[in-house]
């Protein structure tokens, strides 16, 4: 059975130091409640990449998964 409800995010890799993990940055771009103004936030994740296979700059697409790690519940997408 799938999941409807996933969470996929969109972000750049800004680490790969670790071994099979990837810290990826997502930034939002949000409208300020009362100013109107627009701003990046930005929030990093830590991903599974089971291949070690990206690199620091690749644009990656990441996925909600089980926790695998204290602090790694996303796994990275394969477009193979």
């Amino acid at each position: 059975m799938t999941e409807t409800n996933t969470k996929t995010l969109q972000g750049t890799v800004v680490s790969d130091a670790m071994d099979k993990t990837v810290v990826v940055e997502v930034g939002r771009f949000v409208k300020h409640p009362k100013y109107k103004k627009f701003y990046t936030i930005s929030k990093k994740y830590h991903a599974h990449d089971e291949r070690n296979q990206y690199k620091v700059g690749d644009v990656v697409e990441i996925v909600e998964t089980r926790p695998i790690s204290k602090k790694k519940s996303f796994t990275v997408v394969y477009n193979d």
